[in-house]
């Protein structure tokens, strides 16, 4: 008998090589156990487009509306995407517009599996990267201003402040942020290291931007001070802010076990950083946790675009599926934790287990094997769908 659902998931499709691992994960992996209730949304590039992006606000508000949602990775077209695609607009990042609407923190964080080691030799625990999921450049105004001439920041109360007066043609690209998001940042954050009881870092550049920076690092220090010290203090675990060139260099040091929190950009560049030397981009987990209480799981990497392409001609592709795959179980997860259905909860865990087993036996993708080394474990590449179904073989 199949577990049943309460609520639905909010299900956002996407795109290429991970639009197919989607369908194959539902099929092979979840349909034959659970009884499963989504409110889909087809956020595949072509319905943007005839949606007018229409469809990516509505995933969002129905996130909001239902809790939780899991999401395929999305294509954020460029030039020759609107080219490829015939497109009337460069869309925006998905992501940044359902980050925008949810507000909160991206955590993210290794899979980790007996058998594949760090590059970064010292690091014997993981490293969770917080990402800001609101404003700066995801949320920014940009233009070209090929005629030159000055440029000015007009604020409210009528003052002017040069940008730059240009002598020939230029980019000029304004960010915001909020002081309630940066608000809600830093407790997350704060709550996250309280709740898995590791150190909390938080980085960014005020050295350089006076304000902008300065501000973050003075919410947190402020938030901290009045909130969270003396149950850091309890917990025995510790808050600090540095440079993030300093906190780079550090990172590179440590081995590991602590919560990096980084802004929005940093926090999407350093997290691929972390993935690929904790072993590979589809060995990360993600999800956004906005300030009222709802989650968007994710895989943080992107589209795969050229397996796609091999696989639209016929030929084999090794796509790792393992984030796309623990994206599913962690929403699944907290929609049992959420509804009260254990077994939901249950199965989520036993998918997960089974995922890391069947690489712990020497079955994985190729992006996995160069790195494995298990005494008395003989690795065995398989193409995608091989993986898939030796995932299966042991549910």
């Amino acid at each position: 008998m199949k577990i049943r659902m309460k609520t639905p998931l909010v299900e956002i499709d996407g795109d290429e090589m991970t639009r197919i691992l989607w369908g194959e994960i539902k099929e092979k992996l979840i349909l034959p156990f659970v009884d499963l209730k989504t409110e889909y949304y087809d956020l595949g590039l072509k319905n943007r487009e005839e949606t007018k992006d229409a469809v990516t606000v509505q995933s969002a508000e129905a996130i909001k509306k239902y809790g939780v949602g899991v999401k395929c990775a999305t294509i954020t077209p460029n030039a020759e995407r609107v080219k490829e695609y015939s497109l009337s607009s460069m869309w925006k990042s998905p992501n940044g517009t359902i980050r925008a609407i949810l507000d909160g923190t991206v955590f993210r964080s290794p899979v980790l599996s007996d058998g594949i080691s760090p590059i970064v030799t010292c690091w014997k625990k993981p490293i969770t990267i917080a990402r800001h999921a609101y404003g700066d450049v995801y949320s920014g105004v940009e233009a070209y201003v090929p005629e030159g001439g000055k440029v000015e920041l007009l604020l409210p109360d009528g003052t002017k402040k040069l940008i730059k007066e240009l002598k020939g043609g230029g980019i000029i690209q304004a960010t915001h942020n909020t002081d309630a998001s940066i608000k809600a940042f830093a407790r997350s954050c704060f709550n996250f290291a309280l709740e898995i009881k590791q150190d909390l870092w938080f980085s960014s550049k005020d050295t350089i931007s006076k304000i902008y920076d300065h501000r973050f690092k003075d919410i947190f220090a402020e938030i901290f001070a009045a909130e969270y010290a003396a149950r850091f203090e309890k917990a025995g675990i510790s808050y600090f802010y540095t440079l993030i060139d300093d906190a780079v260099a550090r990172v590179m040091r440590s081995e590991g076990g602590f919560i990096w929190a980084c802004k929005n950009y940093d926090g999407d560049v350093m997290s691929d950083m972390l993935a690929t030397a904790f072993g590979s981009l589809a060995m990360m987990t993600s999800v956004l946790v906005s300030p009222d209480g709802n989650f968007e799981y994710e895989a943080a990497h992107g589209t795969v675009t050229r397996h796609y392409y091999k696989h639209l001609k016929g030929e084999e592709t090794s796509t790792n599926p393992v984030a796309t795959i623990f994206a599913w179980t962690g929403a699944l997860k907290k929609r049992g934790e959420i509804d009260g259905l254990k077994d939901l909860s249950a199965f989520a865990d036993k998918l997960e287990k089974a995922t890391l087993s069947t690489i712990e036996s020497g079955k994985m993708t190729k992006d996995l094997a160069a790195l494995f080394n298990k005494e008395g474990v003989t690795v065995s590449p398989l193409n995608t769908f091989e993986f898939l179904k030796a995932v299966a073989d042991i549910m």
